[in-house]
């Protein structure tokens, strides 16, 4: 059955147009001839077959008419890769679902998303595909959703195929989420990755490798994160335990960049259908953060298509300004970041703290490479945002990195990451960075450790080769709003680059107020 015809475009309320195609009906089951109901047949298949032109919606919806007496709904679909000419992009469509509660931005029916990762997924009341949700397999309207990522000069041809099958409907399982708390240290240092993925979205591992991994890094907690679903987060409520916290969260993947729900309620879903322009991101960014999460965008300055930041940072409480092995855009985050440090010193004190994540799919990417170190009372849910909100924070490498940074003054004041120092305009400030775990591999240039201000780098020195030191500097508050502290690898390009050498370690600031 081809269904060529677009019936009409419409629009989410409050964000992008979207598309909806002719529904798609099913025969369901056959009555008696004296009208009582009859065996419904084991199963019922129809294929869909269309064209999308270049310049289409950024989601079409797919209306499936759902009979009663269905147990298993299955999808699987192709599309058309033509050659396209260098430097233009090729076909990318994306999949997911919403049962009979509807297609509203945010709204109930939500039942899955696999992103263009996989090209078949099943629901039905007893288990569902990865990154789908389990559940009754209501009558209604449902909605299976294309999402054209990106389309060719020539369009591009698609293909769906949907099978229902009939049959009792089973039992869902109860969930079983997560913790919000694990054993701990107390009052410590706590070292996580907030960014991570699994094959409940585009990732390769299984959570119970995800999380092997974790702790095989020396990680003290993670954040599930996958692309703009929830299905993870009953699947790591037995794989946490007292040595590791997991938290939960979402990815949520706009066409205008990506951000982090980090730390939100379990079970929740965040909407990700939306554009710069469309009135919508704040909404959820305030739904985030009732869930009790915290916003958080992602490589702002991404090199894939819809991945750089285009929405502000008004609404987040951090920025993950290192995404994974350390690269130039990376640099370019950092540098962002630190233009909003020098803005909040002459605003009301608010600032928004910096992370670092992994961002890891598969092998061979590191899980911890980046991680954030957050000082918190205990290593549960509410502490741990508690600091990294307040960036009581820094980021590493890896475990092996150990860092102090500190600010002291004339009379006993004291200040740490995250912290203000208050002190007289005119008082000498010293500040002090404690260094081990960065040892130069070629055992001949250590690395470097600089300390930045909101007038750039004011004091750089070299560390010996192996890995350990320590520096002070001294100014005043009257000079500095601010300072943070980096330590870099040797420049390995020998300069061609322009960009000093990649980030072992760097810290969030500590700010000097004049009294």
């Amino acid at each position: 059955m081809e269904r060529r015809d677009v019936l009409k475009l419409t629009a989410l309320a409050g964000a992008t147009g979207v598309l909806t195609l002719a529904p798609v009906s099913f025969a369901g089951a056959a009555d008696a001839p004296d009208g009582t109901p009859g065996a419904p047949a084991a199963e019922e298949t129809h294929t869909v077959a269309g064209h999308l032109p270049t310049g289409v919606a950024d989601f079409v919806y797919l209306p499936v008419e759902v009979p009663h007496g269905v147990r298993e709904i299955a999808v699987s679909y192709t599309y058309d890769k033509p050659a396209v000419p260098v430097g233009t992009v090729g076909n990318a469509c994306d999949i997911g679902i919403f049962d009979q509660r509807g297609t509203a931005l945010g709204g109930k029916g939500f039942r899955g998303w696999s992103g263009g990762f996989r090209t078949e997924f099943a629901i039905s009341a007893r288990q569902a595909t990865p990154a789908y949700l389990p559940g009754p397999v209501s009558p209604g309207t449902w909605n299976i959703v294309l999402g054209p990522y990106t389309v060719a000069p020539q369009g591009l041809n698609y293909s769906v195929t949907i099978t229902l099958r009939y049959g009792p409907q089973g039992t869902t399982p109860a969930t079983t989420y997560p913790p919000q708390h694990a054993k701990g240290r107390g009052s410590a240092w706590y070292r996580g990755d907030c960014h991570l993925h699994t094959v409940h979205s585009d990732g390769k591992r299984t959570p119970e490798e995800l999380v092997a991994a974790a702790r095989a890094a020396g990680l003290d907690f993670i954040n599930t994160s996958e692309h703009n679903t929830s299905s993870a987060h009953t699947v790591f409520g037995p794989l946490a335990g007292d040595d590791l916290l997991i938290l939960t969260g979402e990815e949520i993947t706009t066409r205008n960049g990506h951000y982090l729900a980090v730390g939100s309620d379990a079970g929740v879903w965040f909407d990700w259908r939306y554009r710069a322009r469309d009135d919508a991101y704040a909404r959820f960014a305030r739904k985030i953060r009732k869930a009790g999460g915290l916003v958080v965008p992602a490589h702002p300055y991404g090199i894939f298509p819809a991945s750089q930041w285009k929405f502000g940072y008004d609404q987040a409480d951090a920025i993950e300004i290192w995404n994974g092995p350390w690269t130039p855009d990376d640099e370019l985050s950092l540098n962002t970041w630190d233009n909003l440090l020098t803005a909040s010193g002459r605003g009301d004190g608010h600032w928004i703290p910096a992370m670092g994540n992994s961002d890891a799919h598969r092998e061979p990417q590191v899980v911890g490479l980046p991680q954030t170190v957050v000082l918190a009372d205990r290593l549960d849910r509410p502490s741990l945002l508690a600091g990294i909100r307040a960036g009581r924070s820094w980021l590493a490498e890896s475990s092996a990195v150990q860092l102090a940074f500190t600010a002291t003054g004339p009379h006993g004041e004291h200040a740490g990451i995250g912290e203000r120092l208050v002190v007289a305009a005119g008082d000498i400030v010293t500040v002090r960075l404690e260094v081990s775990g960065v040892p130069d591999a070629g055992g001949v240039f250590g690395a470097q450790a600089r300390l930045m201000t909101d007038e750039g780098q004011m004091y750089a020195t070299q560390l010996p080769v192996s890995g350990i030191g320590h520096i002070e500097w001294r100014t005043t508050a009257s000079l500095a709003a601010y300072v943070r502290a980096e330590v870099r690898h040797p420049v390995t390009d020998g300069g061609a680059s322009g960009l000093p050498g990649r980030v072992a370690a760097l810290t969030n600031p500590i700010w000097l107020d004049p009294r």
